[in-house]
């Protein structure tokens, strides 16, 4: 037997990608559900060889489900996962609802897997922000190595992190740029086609982003709360994969050639550096595969014992729903939930 799995925004660019993923590492699903707003009832989504209608969120029973993967939103996160958990699956929610509730872990495997002990709290589990993950997943084994003092970080965040409606936006100001149209922006504040905007989110009081703070809380909570972290976030005219320039300062020397065979070691983490002019990934390498890749792994001679990295992945894979499905597999492995059928773990 299987698992009876229900996937809520089925119909969204990280729904979508859920249920692939779930196919793709032959996740032992029994049952699958996909859950949309009324308004998609019925709207066919593929799994497989198959379509699947979707069903109404409304009219949902959850009582007959084992795991549930949402992906609709912090508003409707926030209205349904702890009515859902308390009939009895667990939940892995992709928005940031719960992810700095004490009683919900937050979780990235290959980072902090012990903390799925604490799932059955509130049976949520929270999957981190896209830009996060990537970046846990690559400082976690260098902070085992050395121990990292200060970590600063500036990303650079694809249009899919807005969703279908960002990524529109790109293709359509684009075309009307070099068809002289209209480019007005609708999505974000400003024009994103050939365009960089230091700005994703809302502004905090502080001069912060949120995404800033959703990266700074979430990397304290899942890693070590005494690294010094400072972020500033940045969307860029990228359809899919975010990318991030790293300078960490440690507490005692590492070298980059310890670094590179720390990290070509690490689960989840790819390294791609060689001195040459294409020896490291874009986005565009990165998009549809599951990997971390780092590259420009160097010398940072400003500080005392500093590197700096560039990391990069698909948020929409690894950055959404390759993780959300990993921790659904943790949950099996630890016997949170249990399966008789096997499927085929993530390595890369």
């Amino acid at each position: 037997m299987g698992y009876r799995v229900a996937v809520v925004g089925a119909t969204g660019n990280v729904g979508r990608e859920m249920l692939n993923i779930l196919e793709e590492v032959n996740f032992p699903v029994d049952e699958l559900h996909a859950i949309a707003s009324r308004k998609s009832k019925g709207v066919e989504v593929s799994f497989g060889d198959r379509t699947v209608k979707c069903q109404d969120i409304e009219q949902f029973d959850f009582s007959k489900v084992d795991i549930v993967l949402m992906s609709a939103g912090g508003a409707v996160s926030r209205e349904w996962s702890e009515k859902i958990g308390k009939a009895g699956p667990i939940v892995i929610d992709n928005s940031s609802a719960w992810r700095m509730d004490p009683d919900v872990p937050l979780i990235v495997p290959e980072v902090n897997p012990d903390a799925v002990k604490d799932a059955r709290k509130k049976n949520i589990i929270a999957n981190p922000n896209c830009s996060t993950i990537q970046l846990v997943t690559a400082l976690k084994p260098l902070h085992d190595a050395a121990k990292i003092k200060r970590v600063v970080v500036s990303t650079y965040q694809s249009v899919s992190g807005a969703g279908k409606e960002g990524m529109d936006e790109l293709w359509n100001q684009t075309k009307a740029i070099y068809g002289l149209g209209d480019a007005t922006p609708k999505k974000f504040p400003k024009q994103i086609a050939f365009n960089v905007i230091p700005f994703i989110g809302a502004f905090n009081d502080d001069g912060s982003t949120d995404e800033e703070t959703k990266m700074w809380k979430e990397t304290h909570k899942m890693l070590d709360p005494n690294i010094k972290l400072t972020v500033t976030c940045v969307r860029v005219p990228v359809f899919v994969g975010h990318s991030e320039a790293v300078n960490i300062e440690f507490e005692r020397p590492i070298e980059p050639d310890e670094a590179r065979a720390v990290l070509r070691d690490a689960p989840g983490v790819l390294v791609v550096d060689k001195q040459e002019h294409d020896g490291y990934i874009t986005p565009v390498d990165a998009a549809g595969e599951f990997a971390v890749y780092v590259s420009r792994i160097r010398k940072d001679p400003t500080v005392q014992h500093g590197l700096n990295l560039w990391v990069v992945s698909d948020n929409l894979r690894k950055g959404a729903a390759l993780n959300a499905v990993q921790i659904a597999q943790l949950l099996d492995e630890t016997g949170v939930i249990k399966s008789s059928s096997g499927y085929r773990s993530i390595t890369v």
